[in-house]
């Protein structure tokens, strides 16, 4: 880690070595550790760290974005110059209307000194419970160990400063037998949240419950489906419709909903940049401090996230869910979401439910229709039959084509746990498991 004295240092030089009207620099260090195995052995052991500082220079209503981890005063000032000329070769903008700021907004905890300083031993030994336990079932696990930290900080010339520290701890386990297989993950910015013989034991319990699948015909069925479905869900909502660009654009499912009752009573969506129990973050990238947003209030659709630059052009305050500039017109995203529980346990949902499928995973969920989140995809690494309230016989994967809208509006019953899911590429989400009234199956994989 390089501290927050050393961030604002780097900073500071970027700031001064600028000529240009404005001048944002955003800083990310990382310093990160992965265990990675396959047919029941650790097969690599690696280790990053990297800082890089990222640029955007503004000329009148013109920006240019350059990006570099040179982080010597020469290396900086270069990169000043490249933003700085960069925005010079850009059309004017007449919706930009500069850099937000000054801001400092308030920190909030995330660190945990035990993921900082986790050692490849451990990994090892925490990865070698479960291969042992596959070779002894003549399954095969494969997966990986990741731990680290991450440091964040930005500054502008308007005077905003911000810097926040944060661990990360996430392991994943696929299990395999020759006609069926098992996934199970857990995430955490504290190691102590994640029990790695637990993951293994649920991801090797899977592949063994699924051995022998039968086909079944595709169709409408109530559905029981893992915290890792309504994961999927819930990205898939943020990132085609949470955004104010995207409903201002009118692609998004939020469209024409925004006040009204479209989903079931039982569901609530936010996301909050300050809540613990997620992955915290207290200010997006443009440093501006995160506030919570209500997304969905008991089924009723609430608002977008907005950056400075989409809520300018409506008016309005940004609520702090800036994307880093690198990523170009991407627009605000939800970073910290939650999907409330419920009060079900999972085999209260599964006996509820005369017949029906457990789902346990999605794989490859890609957009078919944004104006409804309508979504096409596979189930994966275990699905099974429900009848007369009992899991029988597992069956062979299925493709789905589904509004995700339509599916939270048919939610019967929500589960009392919720888990934490923070992926490497994206946003950080807690959810429960779900009970759906209706889901359509359109083919077989297999």
């Amino acid at each position: 880690m390089i501290g927050p004295e050393r961030a604002k240092q780097l900073m500071r030089t970027a700031l001064r070595a600028s000529q240009a009207d404005q001048t944002e620099v955003l800083l990310v260090a990382q310093d990160q550790e992965l265990t990675r195995f396959a047919n029941n052995l650790i097969h690599q052991n690696v280790a990053e760290t990297d800082v890089t500082l990222t640029i955007r220079a503004v000329m009148g209503r013109r920006q240019g974005v350059a990006t570099t981890n040179n982080l010597s005063d020469e290396g900086i000032a270069r990169a000043v110059e490249a933003a700085r000329e960069a925005a010079l070769r850009q059309p004017e903008d007449p919706d930009f209307k500069g850099l937000p700021g000054p801001h400092a907004p308030d920190g909030v905890r995330a660190f945990d000194e035990e993921a900082a300083a986790f050692s490849p031993e451990e990994r090892a030994q925490a990865v070698g419970i479960v291969c042992r336990k596959a070779k002894e079932q003549s399954l095969t696990a494969s997966g990986a160990f990741r731990t680290g930290t991450l440091e964040y900080a930005l500054a502008n010339s308007l005077g905003t400063v911000a810097y926040h520290p944060t661990t990360f701890a996430d392991y994943g386990v696929t299990a395999m037998s020759d006609d069926s297989a098992g996934r199970a993950e857990a995430s955490g910015w504290k190691v102590a949240d994640i029990n790695p013989e637990a993951v293994g034991d649920e991801a090797l319990g899977k592949a063994a419950r699924g051995r022998n699948a039968r086909k079944i015909e595709p169709g409408d069925y109530t559905v029981v489906v893992e915290p890792y479905v309504a994961e999927d869900i819930l990205n898939s909502l943020n990132f085609y419709g949470v955004s104010a660009q995207a409903v201002q654009e009118g692609r998004s499912w939020m469209n024409e909903r925004i006040g009204k009752p479209e989903m079931s009573p039982l569901i609530s969506i936010w996301d909050d940049g300050h809540d613990p129990a997620g992955a915290p973050l207290p200010f997006d990238f443009e440093g501006v401090p995160k506030q919570r947003v209500d997304i969905a209030t008991e089924g009723v659709i609430g608002q977008p996230v907005y950056d400075s630059y989409t809520a300018a052009k409506e008016g309005k305050t940004s609520t702090g869910h800036a994307t880093p500039t690198a990523w170009g017109r991407f627009g605000p995203l939800a970073m910290n979401m939650f999907m409330a529980p419920g009060d079900k346990a999972m085999e209260e949902m599964i006996k509820s439910t005369e017949r029906g499928l457990y789902i346990t995973r999605f794989w490859y969920t890609r957009l078919v229709h944004p104006r409804d989140c309508v979504i096409t995809g596979m189930t994966r690494d275990g699905l099974w039959l429900i009848e007369n309230g009992q899991l029988t016989d597992p069956v062979k994967n299925l493709r789905f084509t589904q509004s995700y809208v339509e599916a939270l509006a048919g939610v019967e019953m929500v589960g009392r746990e919720a888990r934490l899911f923070m992926s490497e590429f994206g946003p950080a989400v807690r959810v429960p498991a779900l009970k759906i009234k209706a889901f359509t199956f359109t083919g077989s994989t297999v």
